[in-house]
């Protein structure tokens, strides 16, 4: 129900901004509106308000999106609707020069990017609890581990492709190899060791980051987080991990023998071993004990790649402590660093766009509503700050999509009007119908493959 209630909060407020973005950029152009909807099919609220204009306001059953409907004569029906006043023609969309309906429609996705850096500044300025950037020592045989990375280590910089990016957090330092990682670019990383002295660490390469979204790039390069005993938080009914009588509570503090200091040691070690016995070392109540356990096999999804394999699952979930920081920054600088995330997080997403277009980074970077729901629902559960840090990643994701020039979407009606600008003439109606089929088309298909991802990615959650 908390998935369910965030997800339709999230929903109601993106849609609304980018809604609210058109209308108030339609006013402001003297264009008449008509109705402003929250959602389609059957409305579940309807109100009029202005005296001149009497826009129609709606919520609707279905919160998967929104519009603005603006007096047009293109869009009347004469067998339904009622002739237009003429004395309100003068307001009619259609009828607006080319920069007044380029700077309408433009106002939606702004509205988003508006939205987001808003948010990020709430964040930046309120000061935020992030996990600092001290690393665990890196499995042997990693990039890390050869540049000379040290357990304790305090990340403060990476530089990489000509640009530095500064490390204040755990996040920061894994948008940093986000936003690099195309290319196998090499990369300097500024530390800090516990006794305070800096040194420069050259990693051989960066992965790249345009893979699979199931692979932590940090992971690969053997970062990972300095952090406390790993507990075992809950187990899973007819799990390996109950069969083998682990409880709530216990700690891991060894693997196959050798000390275990990283919970994603030990995910990566179960997932690498499907069907196989291995030994985990617990601590419970000041005994230590070696439990044997069988893993269960989780074969891959319908419609995994040929060489996909099964993976190995404990039925465990895990929690450890890292150490923890408040980030905050003054106003000026949070505004800056807002506008900054925005602009960096657009750009990653159409550079990931472009890599998924030419078959450089994997389909299943592409995810859909139920995924959404899902990190809504975790976000939501985890506090308002993660929470308002995922709206403000969807709303700068959503001013992305609606820009690409695709009919249909903003995007599609802004390169009619940029064409429109640069010939003097509108593109012919016939041509915009049959683009029109061709955007729907291709948004049909973006769709299905997004929501394929999601049902793969919970039933790989479910096994």
């Amino acid at each position: 129900m908390q998935t369910v209630i965030a997800f339709v909060v999230a929903l109601c407020i993106l849609i609304y901004f980018h809604e609210m973005g058109h209308y108030l950029a339609a006013r402001l152009c003297g264009v008449k509106v008509l109705r402003f909807s929250i959602g389609f099919g059957r409305p579940l609220l309807r109100w009029v308000s202005g005296s001149r204009d009497r826009t129609e306001w709606t919520i609707a059953a279905i919160p998967l999106g929104g519009y603005v409907k603006m007096l047009d004569e293109r869009e009347r029906d004469p067998a339904q609707d009622p002739a237009i006043d003429p004395a309100d023609l003068p307001r009619a969309f259609n009828r607006q020069p080319v920069g007044k309906r380029f700077i309408i429609v433009a106002a939606g996705p702004l509205a988003n990017f508006a939205l987001a850096i808003v948010l990020y500044f709430v964040l930046f300025a309120g000061g935020m609890r992030e996990p600092a950037p001290v690393v665990a020592a890196p499995p042997a045989g990693t990039a890390a581990a050869q540049a000379g990375l040290r357990e304790g280590d305090r990340v403060l910089s990476l530089r990489a492709n000509g640009e530095t990016e500064q490390v204040r957090s755990w996040n920061d330092l894994r948008m940093a190899v986000f936003a690099q990682g195309f290319g196998d670019a090499s990369a300097v990383l500024r530390v800090r060791a516990p006794d305070g002295a800096e040194r420069d660490l050259r990693l051989a390469r960066l992965p790249n980051t345009g893979g699979n979204p199931e692979e932590d790039p940090l992971a690969i390069l053997g970062l990972a987080l300095k952090g406390g005993p790993v507990t075992i938080t809950e187990v899973l009914p007819d799990s390996a991990a109950q069969r083998a009588g682990l409880r709530k509570d216990d700690r891991v503090v060894a693997w196959q023998g050798g000390p275990l200091t990283q919970a994603g040691e030990l995910i990566r070690g179960v997932r690498a071993r499907p069907g196989a016995e291995v030994v985990l070392g617990i601590e419970r109540g000041g005994q230590r004990l070696d439990v044997p356990v069988k893993l269960d096999a989780v074969a891959p999804p319908d419609g995994a790649s040929a060489g996909a394999a099964a993976t190995g699952k404990l039925g465990a979930a895990l929690s450890q402590s890292v150490e923890m920081e408040t980030v905050r920054y003054q106003p000026a600088e949070a505004i800056s660093r807002a506008a900054g995330q925005v602009w960096s997080t657009s750009a990653l997403s159409l550079k990931l766009l472009g890599k998924m277009l030419v078959g450089q980074a994997s389909l299943q970077n592409l995810s859909g509503p139920l995924t959404v729901a899902d990190y809504a629902g975790r976000a939501a559960h985890l506090g308002w700050q993660p929470f308002v840090g995922f709206l403000a990643l969807v709303s700068v994701s959503l001013g992305v999509l609606n820009l690409l020039p695709i009919p249909v979407l903003d995007g599609g009606h802004l390169l009619y009007y940029c064409v429109e600008f640069l010939t003097g003439r509108p593109v012919p109606d016939h041509w915009q119908a049959v683009l029109q089929k061709v955007g729907i088309a291709c948004v049909l298909l973006l769709t299905s493959l997004a929501l394929f991802n999601d049902v793969s990615r919970l039933f790989l959650a479910r096994g």
